[in-house]
């Protein structure tokens, strides 16, 4: 029996996220499903994050343990010929027995992207849409007071399963890139829905109708209500993991 790292990238739109719930069709249930065809068998698969209903991932990762020795290549090559356009297999690779997806990740990236003006149908797809340019001297200041090691209990939405909502934010701007502006946040976890709020908020402050400064106010109090709205999910990726 071995252990076997998969690496993954897929646009979000079309699913209920990645855990297999009994509502919707997810990424880990089709997943297994690509396996299973490949393998014969169907075996659990572990991921290294559980991404929302809707938000995608250029970089994502999960581990499953098999008895298959097919080469890596054919392997990768299986599996994509069994999955949806909307999901590909890009890297295939054993690791050690105690290895796990999902806690030896020491941080992850995300980034949201935005775009204004007129619905572009090339952009609407993974972007959010603004009716004026967002005020990216006022975030960068934003992004600066949410640096750090603090309680992002106020920054999440109250569906979280998790106790600890302390979380070290070591990364956190936003800029051009061609068309869009981008917001980029990098910690050792994440709450959920933790990033659209975030992003949230800074669009709440681009626009003046939320403090510049109220971060330390949020982190204190833990008052979601405070912040800005939940952005949706169409414009968030999980764009790296950190091992």
């Amino acid at each position: 029996m071995k252990r076997v790292l998969i690496k993954i990238s897929y646009d979000g739109t079309n699913y209920h996220g990645w855990q297999v719930q009994p509502n919707g069709i997810t990424i880990q249930e089709t997943l297994q499903n690509a396996i299973e065809s490949v393998l014969g068998t169907r075996i659990p698969i572990t991921g290294c994050s559980r991404t929302d209903a809707g938000v995608h991932a250029k970089e994502f990762y999960c581990h499953l343990d098999c008895e298959d020795s097919i080469p890596e290549s054919a392997f990768i090559r299986g599996l994509n010929s069994c999955l949806p356009n909307d999901i590909a297999v890009l890297e295939y690779k054993e690791v050690p027995n105690d290895f796990h997806a999902r806690y030896n990740v020491l941080g992850k990236n995300y980034v949201y992207n935005f775009y204004y003006g007129i619905t572009n149908p090339f952009l609407d797809r993974y972007s959010l849409r603004l009716e004026k340019t967002l005020d990216v001297e006022k975030i960068k200041y934003f992004c600066n007071t949410i640096i750090g090691e603090h309680d992002f209990c106020g920054f999440s939405s109250s569906g979280r399963t998790v106790e600890d909502t302390v979380r070290n934010v070591t990364e956190c701007d936003i800029y051009r890139e061609n068309n869009l502006l981008k917001f980029s946040i990098t910690a050792n976890g994440f709450l959920y829905n933790m990033v659209r709020i975030i992003a949230g908020t800074a669009v709440g402050i681009s626009n003046g109708s939320i403090d510049k400064d109220i971060a330390n106010e949020i982190f204190i109090s833990k008052d979601r209500s405070l912040g800005g709205n939940t952005l949706s999910p169409k414009g968030l990726f999980l764009n790296k993991v950190f091992y």
